[in-house]
C-alpha cells in the first residue's frame, strides 16, 4: 500500500469503534506507532491483538488532546456521536462539531504532519435516481434529512475552514462491513437479522458496501497522499448493490434464504412515526428510527473513483467483504 516506509507516530480517536479499532490493527500492520483517545467506559473487544498506548479523555478535554498528541505525526480523528434517535440531541452536536475543531485544532497545536478527519458519505449529495455521486455533487444542508447528518455537516464544515491553515484531508467512507462491529454498526446489524432470520420484509433502498479494511487503509493513503483541503469518497466501485443484491449475495454465502418481501416506504414510514411516538413516552430508542426510514427512501450509491485513483484505495469485492462479516458475526456469537 504506497511507499511509505517511514514510521509513524499516530493519534487516533474513536479507536475502539469499528472504523478505529480496524484502523489501529491496519497502523499496526504498517508498522507505525498508536496512541489512543479512549474514555474509560469503552468497550475495547475491537482492539484485543493490537498495539496502542491509551490515552484515557474525551473530545471535550482539550488538555488530554493536547497532550496525547504530543510528538505525534499524523491524527486521525474518527471519532463521532451516531445515533439516529436520541431524547436529547444537543450531546451529539457537542461531540460531532464541537470535538472536531478540539481535535483538529490540538492536532495544529502539536505540529501534526497530516490530520485525517472521517466524514460521511452523508455528507456528499445524493441525485434523485440511482447515478452515483462523487464528491463534487453540489449539497447543501437542506439536503441532510436527520441530526446524525446535519451534525456530521457542521462538523465537515469546521474541518474544511481548518483546512485552510493546518494539514487537514477528509474522508468520506460508505458503508464499511467486516470484522470487528462490536456494537455493532447499523449496516452490520442488517447483516446479524439477516443471519438470525428476523429480516421478513425490507425496504427497497441501495448502499455502497465496502471492506472495512479498505476503509482503514484508505484512512492511512489519505494521511500519506491526500491533498489538504481535499475529500475522498472510500468505498468501492463495484459496491453500489441494493438491499436485494446484497441479500442476495449473502444468501449465496451462506445458505440463508433471502426475505423476499418488500415493505412499502408509506407503511415504513407510518411504523416509525408511531415507534417513535411509544419512544417519547417510554424513553426507550426505536425500533426502526423515523431518521433510517428517511434515509433508505434514497439509493445510497456513490462513485470513489477520486480515491482509487489519487490514493490507490483497495478494492476488496464486495461479496468477501459480506462473507468476511458473516463469518466474524457467527464466530464471535452474534449468530446461533
Amino acid at each position: 500500500m504506497g511507499g511509505y516506509n517511514r514510521r509513524v507516530k499516530c493519534f487516533v480517536t474513536g479507536a475502539s469503534g469499528f472504523v478505529g479499532a480496524n484502523l489501529v490493527h491496519e497502523l499496526n500492520a504498517h508498522g507505525h506507532e498508536v496512541r489512543a483517545l479512549l474514555r474509560e467506559e469503552s468497550d475495547q473487544r475491537g482492539l484485543e491483538g493490537a498495539e496502542f498506548e491509551a490515552v484515557q479523555g474525551d473530545l471535550a478535554d482539550r488538555a488530554a488532546l493536547e497532550r496525547g498528541m504530543q510528538g505525534c505525526d499524523w491524527c486521525f480523528h474518527v471519532a463521532a456521536s451516531y445515533h439516529l434517535w436520541l431524547p436529547d440531541y444537543a450531546p451529539m452536536y457537542a461531540a460531532n462539531v464541537e470535538g472536531t475543531c478540539n481535535v483538529i485544532e490540538a492536532a495544529g497545536k502539536a505540529g501534526c504532519e497530516r490530520i485525517v478527519y472521517t466524514s460521511t458519505v452523508g455528507c456528499i449529495g445524493l441525485p434523485r435516481d440511482t447515478t452515483p455521486t462523487d464528491e463534487d455533487t453540489p449539497v447543501s444542508e437542506a439536503q441532510m434529512s436527520n441530526h446524525y447528518k446535519i451534525s456530521k455537516w457542521h462538523a465537515e464544515v469546521v474541518a474544511r475552514e481548518l483546512a485552510e491553515k493546518l494539514p487537514v484531508v477528509i474522508v468520506n467512507p460508505s458503508a464499511p462491513i467486516g470484522p470487528r462491529d462490536v456494537k455493532p454498526t447499523p449496516t452490520g446489524k442488517v447483516i446479524v437479522d439477516f443471519l438470525k432470520r428476523q429480516m421478513p420484509a425490507y425496504l427497497d433502498t441501495g448502499l455502497n458496501w465496502v471492506h472495512v479494511r479498505d476503509v482503514a487503509a484508505g484512512h492511512i493513503l489519505a494521511a500519506e497522499k491526500g491533498r489538504v483541503g481535499e475529500r475522498y469518497i472510500l468505498g468501492h466501485a463495484e459496491g453500489n448493490l441494493t438491499m436485494a443484491e446484497a441479500f442476495a449475495l449473502l444468501e449465496e454465502i451462506t445458505g440463508v434464504p433471502a426475505p423476499k418481501m418488500r415493505a412499502p416506504y408509506p407503511v415504513a414510514w407510518l411504523a416509525a412515526v408511531f415507534d417513535e411516538g411509544l419512544s417519547k413516552i417510554t424513553g426507550k430508542p426505536p425500533k426502526a428510527p423515523l431518521a433510517g426510514v428517511r434515509m433508505a427512501r434514497y439509493k445510497m450509491f456513490f462513485n470513489p473513483a477520486k480515491a482509487i485513483t489519487e490514493l490507490g484505495l483497495p478494492q476488496t469485492p464486495p461479496r468477501e467483504a459480506l462473507a468476511d462479516a458473516a463469518q466474524w458475526f457467527h464466530e464471535q456469537g452474534y449468530v446461533a
